[in-house]
């Protein structure tokens, strides 16, 4: 009997001792878990695609052992990047185009559209980037020039933030459009009775830019891809994508050719799109997630088609407008709310927030949890901050610190208190989701954490940063960035955090974001994506 005993409690004991084999193992690191206290852990393990332990090194080692193993050597590591508002499928189209970012002068834009042509011999040029306040002229520019390099080469370049298209007359006379076409939510910009070239809003759709091949939307969305892994981030929030860009993710998710996590907004612009969706209901894969709608509100305010209260500093009797009919948005808002959707309106000027508030307030009444969002929330009147309290608001921090140089003398003192006021968004709704509206701005969430943290330049303007009551913590960015982006698709609960259960989705940092000086922030690299455990740059 006591032969029987011993056998059997040395079983257990042997038992006891037996490491669960797993997949990945991370020792030595500096991990920011983003779970409910914050906490920092050394190690971390993963199995099938998901993390199943996170403590020190000593337990880890202690109860899993793996075919891979990885020493931090004390690297930072937080999860996988979440863009909360961008056009991955858009800045993935842009590598096969002409690229205008960064531009000084009308005249490097007419060098590298020639430079462009002269190497690719297209029969329709087309690219974006331009900015004219980044200009010493700061213009918009208009078709002559464009018209005398070519005469029978259609052009059509886009502003950098999507709201504005500069066209040349061959463009034009593909497109029909006259100085005496009418426009509603939108401008064909005139000059002394003639069109400019400079088409704002819902007139850049009278330009018919040929669509993309099927293998070159694939090769956009691969590029795509390669770009963002690179930068660390796994999942992607595309703001507006049509049917067919949908069902070609699907597709290539299936071949496992494209690998990133999508959020996908379905272009609210198409009616029957909306109907179509609706009656689909939500479509929910690992990788990706369809169960909202983009909605455009107004234009931008750079090209000055943000719908204002009050008229333009810089342009008399000037207001923006809005890109439909109110009634339309009231009409979209009632059927998205019927349904299990989400909506995200496009919202950058004072009246366009303080409109798509009020609907969204009526059409929700007391429906908690909905989590509709206001796309950019960019200059909010005082009395409407108080309307966020159930409408989750999604903004791109580099937008306040690329118009922080000219944004005063467009909307003026007063109206600049409510611009980019994160701070106060954040205070009334209590999460804020953090994107960067790529490729309107950089893909680069790094300088998404400095412009939310610190509110500057690269040059370090100004100097004691912009507006700084609005300023982040660091704590709170990392959040805007992972969990509660996260939360704003719905998938908080598999992803955001580095916790037992959820996707091990993480990146490796060569610096320590949370403990590094400000200006130091710019500079992080990322050292290894992993998305599923499964290192993808």
């Amino acid at each position: 009997m006591k032969n029987k005993i011993f056998i059997f409690i040395f079983s257990i004991s042997l038992l006891s001792c037996v490491k669960q084999e797993v997949d990945l193992i991370v020792l030595n690191s500096n991990t920011y878990t983003v779970n409910e206290f914050f906490d920092i852990a050394e190690a971390f393990a993963v199995k099938d695609g998901k993390f199943v332990a996170i403590g020190n090194n000593d337990e880890i080692q202690n109860r899993f052992k793996a075919k891979d193993t990885i020493n931090a050597k004390e690297q930072a590591i937080v999860p996988g990047f979440i863009d909360a508002h961008c056009h991955f499928y858009r800045m993935g189209l842009q590598q096969q185009k002409v690229s205008l970012e960064g531009t000084k002068s009308y005249q490097e834009v007419l060098d590298r559209l020639v430079a462009f042509q002269k190497e690719k011999n297209v029969q329709f040029i087309t690219g974006r980037g331009w900015d004219q306040n980044d200009w010493e002229i700061k213009e918009f520019p208009t078709k002559e020039k464009l018209d005398a390099l070519f005469p029978k080469i259609p052009v059509a370049i886009g502003r950098v933030d999507g709201h504005a298209l500069l066209v040349n007359q061959a463009a034009i006379d593909l497109s029909g459009i006259t100085k005496n076409t009418k426009v509603s939510g939108g401008e064909i910009i005139l000059k002394n009775g003639e069109i400019t070239g400079v088409l704002i809003d819902a007139a850049m759709g009278f330009i018919k830019i040929p669509e993309p091949s099927k293998q070159e939307a694939i090769q956009g969305l691969l590029d795509a891809q390669k770009i963002c892994f690179s930068y660390g981030l796994t999942t992607v929030d595309d703001a507006g994508l049509d049917r067919n860009t949908i069902e070609l993710i699907e597709e290539l998710h299936q071949q496992n050719s494209l690998k990133m996590r999508i959020y996908a907004m379905v272009s609210g612009d198409n009616q029957e799109q909306i109907d179509y969706y609706i009656n689909k209901g939500i479509i929910k894969t690992d990788r990706l997630n369809v169960r909202s709608f983009k909605v455009y509100g107004d234009g931008a305010l750079g090209s000055r088609g943000a719908a204002m209260r009050k008229p333009y500093s810089d342009r008399e009797n000037h207001f923006g407008a809005l890109i439909y009919p109110p009634e339309r948005y009231q009409e979209i808002a009632k059927q998205i709310v019927a349904s299990e959707y989400q909506m995200n309106t496009h919202a950058i000027g004072d009246s366009t927030n303080t409109w798509l508030l009020k609907i969204y307030k009526d059409v929700l009444k007391d429906e908690e949890d909905r989590r509709w969002r206001i796309e950019h929330a960019q200059i909010v009147s005082s009395k409407d901050f108080q309307d966020f309290n159930n409408i989750m608001p999604s903004v791109q921090p580099t937008h306040a610190t690329s118009d922080m140089y000219w944004a005063q003398e467009r909307i003026g003192k007063d109206r600049m208190r409510g611009a980019y006021a994160y701070r106060n968004l954040l205070n009334r709704y209590g999460k804020i989701a953090l994107g960067t509206d790529f490729p309107v701005e950089q893909v680069n969430p790094f300088l998404t954490f400095f412009s939310a943290t610190f509110r500057r330049d690269l040059e370090g303007y100004p100097e004691y940063g912009f507006q700084m009551e609005n300023k982040l913590s660091r704590e709170e960015t990392l959040k805007g960035m992972t969990i509660w982006a996260a939360f704003s698709n719905f998938e908080e609960k598999e992803k955001g955090s580095i916790e037992v259960g959820k996707f091990a989705d993480f990146i490796i940092l060569d610096q320590d974001i949370m403990k590094i000086y400000g200006n130091e922030i710019p500079k992080t690299k990322v050292v290894a994506t992993y998305l599923n455990g499964e290192k993808v740059y």
